[in-house]
């Protein structure tokens, strides 16, 4: 059984959006294919959704003196601060309309407490709290899952990285998703990928 994990197609992060990934809105036709492709095979899809408080620990606005792209330490080490986005039950948290999200079979909501971050779809950047996705997926079967999505240097990449660690044969398929790409993150996050057997692959590769 294979899973599709569509990482935070979110307004926000979308053109016009408070943290907006340049190129963004071009994931969004190559991952609706896959979730048609997916879903019509009968393996899993699941979308995943930043859900934050308003206050949450990764906004600047929340940490008196900083600005976007500082960086500040918190309990579980070095949070990086970002524009206020996808506050949860706002039209920046919700999935773009153009998004077949009515494939999913599961919605993964994460970053819902105000003093963690959560960028991966496992686990939550304590490395304590787990989502639960990691249990839905093995009590289906599944030992193989690609992520797309947004942003490619971050949450696509933590969410490939815990798919591998746990256990699943991992790809990230790279023309479904974009990178933010800040001070070299796109790189490091290639480079972890390599390190941890994550594989490289477009949409075509990955349905023929």
């Amino acid at each position: 059984m294979r899973a599709l994990i569509v990482v935070d197609v979110q307004n926000d992060f979308l053109p016009g959006g408070s943290l907006a990934v340049a190129g963004g809105d071009a994931v969004i036709d190559p991952a609706n294919r896959l979730m048609k492709t997916f879903s019509d095979a009968g393996d899993i899809v699941v979308c995943t959704a930043d859900w934050h408080p308003a206050d949450h620990i990764s906004f600047a606005a929340s940490h008196t003196g900083k600005t976007v792209g500082d960086e500040v330490d918190v309990s579980y080490g070095k949070q990086r601060l970002w524009p206020v986005h996808c506050v949860a039950g706002t039209r920046g948290a919700a999935f773009s309309s153009a998004l077949l999200s009515d494939k999913a079979d599961a919605i993964v909501r994460k970053g819902m407490r105000r003093d963690c971050d959560s960028y991966s779809g496992f686990m939550e950047a304590d490395r304590v709290r787990k989502t639960g996705l990691a249990g839905y997926l093995k009590e289906r079967g599944v030992t193989f899952v690609a992520v797309c999505g947004l942003a490619t240097d971050f949450c696509v990449s933590w969410t490939a990285l815990d798919a591998a660690a746990t256990g699943f044969k991992t790809v990230v398929v790279t023309d479904a998703s974009r990178a933010i790409d800040v001070a070299g993150s796109l790189a490091a996050a290639r480079s972890a990928w390599k390190k941890a057997q994550v594989g490289e692959v477009t949409v075509s590769e990955l349905l023929n």
